[in-house]
């Protein structure tokens, strides 16, 4: 569900016992917080409330941010601290970085803080108050009556991160091929994998790895509300964040004011998480149909056929020719993949991408390989595509149970292949870790209504590759109230932030006034991309 998927990796082959006071609790803190510690209907639940209890008290101490964080004035920065294992909330506690800026209308206009999350698992939201340093006008009028504040989540960034691989050697990456010719080549993407799993727990630790969940993400999520010192949570999620959002608003229904979910995943038990990928795997073929057509419409530009097909065919050549050598001896057919992949998740990417396409069947060979080619600058000091991947790996890993039987995987993933191949075997090799997970794996949570949740605004396009659209549709069923806003006949990754009124203005009521439409609502596509 990340945003640009990492696939380097995975194509070559997440004592104070005492609670504070009944005032403190009552200020800071969302109402049935503590009725929901002393009922003790388990332990996580009552060891968040604990958390998030300390927390409101605690607050947070906002300062500059960190000069190598890439984050100036007047964002601010602080720490959030939370249990490792919610079930002990007096044992091991790990630090989350979070950041802010306080809204830019007057103090009457304030309706307090929009916590975001962009996806992944293994996104970081710390991006997110510079929509309002870089004057992103379609966030103009929410950034007027909220603080804008994003969080590393746990193993994330800054936040206690977690590592699977050395991250110079996971920037490398592999050159080969991901779709097998062979069951030798399969046996080797096999054994990849285990080491990765292995790695996991070696590089981490398997007490922390047991903790990688979303649940356990949810549960932090509401213990920077309370140390907000915010009653209820105001939300925005995007892609993996819609699942995020989702368990939150299950786990915590009392404790939301505004939820937005954009790009949803699809939260059935049964989905979560191994059926996810395999869905993921058709819609971006469709997806990236879309581009190819889109490119051939647009051959007087780019000149790489005036069919879908004659476009497929020379991306088929440029494959061959990287397999048979790697182009500059650093970009073969998984760094292809992690590059052209950005067009059937996001629009901004069309023309970027021809672009680079159409240099190189032109002759201009360096342009893809400058744009393909792994960041070998990537370390362990810095956000990087390893951290990232490997949170995204942990926290899907630990959240649900994997076929542990190669078996299931090998016929699955032969059979889409023969109809969906841009995607398939890339995405198996990704999560194919899970199957030998050396932690114990959860099982999903039941996402559902719960008392006192408000009506969520659920935004989705009917051709989103990374979060297929029944996934909105189901989150639709199961919180009873909600609202949902199609974008038809699109498909890029990640809806509230693109330029298309129809759905602007709804979100910017929603989160204003917490008004919505009578009824379900079908927007019709932002701009196409023009060359």
């Amino acid at each position: 569900m990340r945003g640009i998927r990492a696939t380097r990796r995975a194509t070559a082959l997440g004592s104070a016992g005492a609670l504070v006071t009944a005032t403190l609790i009552a200020g800071a803190l969302a109402p049935s917080a503590a009725a929901d510690a002393g009922q003790g209907q388990n332990r996580e639940a009552r060891g968040a409330a604990i958390a998030a209890e300390r927390a409101a008290k605690a607050g947070i101490d906002w300062k500059d941010c960190p000069a190598d964080w890439g984050l100036a004035t007047p964002i601010q920065c602080g720490w959030v601290t939370v249990p490792l294992d919610y079930a002990h909330p007096d044992g091991k506690k790990i630090k989350l970085a979070v950041d802010r800026i306080g809204n830019t209308g007057t103090k009457a206009e304030r309706q307090g803080a929009l916590v975001y999350n962009p996806g992944g698992p293994g996104g970081s939201g710390m991006r997110f108050p510079t929509r309002v340093t870089n004057k992103n006008a379609v966030w103009a009028n929410a950034a007027k009556a909220y603080d804008f504040v994003g969080f590393d989540p746990r193993g994330v960034g800054h936040s206690a991160p977690i590592s699977c691989a050395d991250p110079q050697e996971f920037a490398a990456g592999p050159k080969a091929d991901p779709v097998p010719d062979s069951e030798a080549d399969k046996l080797a993407q096999r054994k990849l994998a285990r080491e990765y799993a292995e790695g996991c727990a070696d590089r981490t630790g398997r007490a922390m790895l047991q903790q990688m969940t979303t649940p356990n993400t949810a549960r932090d999520l509401d213990v920077i509300r309370a140390a907000l010192g915010e009653k209820k949570l105001n939300y925005l999620g995007v892609s993996y964040g819609t699942y995020l959002g989702a368990v939150y608003g299950t786990l915590f229904p009392g404790h939301v004011r505004r939820m937005v979910v954009d790009s949803v995943v699809n939260p059935s038990r049964e989905n979560i998480w191994y059926q996810a990928n395999l869905g993921q795997d058709v819609a971006f073929d469709g997806r990236w149909k879309d581009w190819e057509n889109w490119v051939a419409a647009n051959d007087a530009t780019f000149h790489l056929g005036t069919t879908q097909k004659a476009v497929e065919a020379k991306w088929l050549d440029l494959r061959a020719t990287a397999k048979k050598k790697p182009l500059g001896g650093v970009v073969g057919p998984a760094e292809l993949i992690n590059f052209f992949q950005s067009a059937p998740y996001y629009d901004s990417s069309w023309v970027p991408v021809a672009t680079v396409f159409s240099k190189y069947v032109a002759g201009d060979t360096q342009a893809l390989i400058d744009a393909a080619a792994p960041d070998l600058s990537d370390t362990a000091g810095n956000i990087s595509d390893e951290n990232g991947n490997a949170v995204y790996t942990a926290v899907e890993c630990t959240d649900a149970k994997w076929p542990t039987n190669w078996q299931t995987w090998n016929r699955d993933n032969t059979r889409l292949h023969t109809d969906y191949p841009f995607m398939t075997w890339a995405n198996a090799w990704m999560n194919l870790p899970c199957a030998t997970w050396p932690v114990k794996q959860q099982n999903p949570l039941d996402v559902k209504t719960g008392k006192g949740l408000p009506p969520v605004l659920i935004v989705q396009s009917t051709r989103d590759a990374a979060t297929p659209f029944e996934g909105a549709v189901e989150l639709h069923k199961r919180f009873k109230g909600s609202r949902l806003i199609i974008e038809k006949d699109a498909g890029s990754h990640g809806v509230t932030g693109l330029v298309n009124p129809c759905i602007n203005s709804r979100v910017d009521t929603y989160l204003l006034t917490g008004e919505t439409d009578g009824s379900d609502v079908t927007c019709t596509p932002h701009a196409t991309p023009k060359p």
